[in-house]
């Protein structure tokens, strides 16, 4: 699959779940598999094909959900599977209902926040990527989620704030730090700001 040969590996994907149906790992690289190969049919303008495979892509990736109903690569898989069929709201459902019953958490919220922001709903977002923060606030991820989705929306003076957070909790981060740099706060200035040595 990592060689671009989807065919074959969705062959021994298939193979292996004959054999284990409900690893959740063998479901999501099969759901992969059929997301990739609907890319595939709908550049070779064969939508038929490629609808086949985004409804296979669901079945495995709800089957993996059932087992694992946590596992965020599924769960991001399924939604890609559904924007890709059309399914907006339905994926936006997916992304709220994570959000409610599997955390709350960070990770669940930023991606609600995330799916909000694809559609558009820019203050649901921001909500989301606040409690996000509020739930977790010493998750540098957290804070590098908002100041993100802060810097793609032109508030520079906000997005320093969590990005000086997320240096202060983790100082090891490339982006965090080359982020600081070209905004001219240098990790070392963060840290005097900070209090910290």
């Amino acid at each position: 699959m990592l060689r671009g040969d989807v065919g074959p590996a969705k062959y021994f994907f298939v193979e292996a779940e004959k054999r284990n149906p409900r690893d959740v790992g063998n479901l999501h690289d099969l759901g992969v598999c059929c997301v990739l190969l609907a890319r595939q049919r709908f550049a070779q303008m064969n939508h038929a094909a490629a609808f086949d495979q985004l409804d296979r892509a669901i079945g495995y990736y709800r089957a993996a959900l059932d087992a694992a109903p946590g596992n965020q690569a599924c769960r991001e898989g399924l939604n890609t599977a559904l924007e890709l069929k059309g399914q907006f709201d339905q994926a936006l459902k997916e992304a709220q209902w994570a959000a409610k019953f599997i955390g709350p958490s960070a990770k669940q919220y930023i991606y609600l926040a995330k799916e909000l922001e694809k559609r558009g709903d820019i203050d649901g977002a921001l909500l989301r990527y606040r409690q996000a923060v509020a739930m977790e606030p010493k998750n540098p991820k957290a804070h590098i989620a908002i100041a993100d989705f802060l810097l793609r929306h032109d508030n520079e003076v906000a997005a320093l704030h969590h990005l000086q957070a997320a240096y202060k909790l983790d100082p090891t981060n490339k982006w965090v730090a080359e982020q600081l740099a070209t905004r001219g706060a240098t990790p070392q200035l963060v840290q005097t700001i900070d209090g910290s040595h």
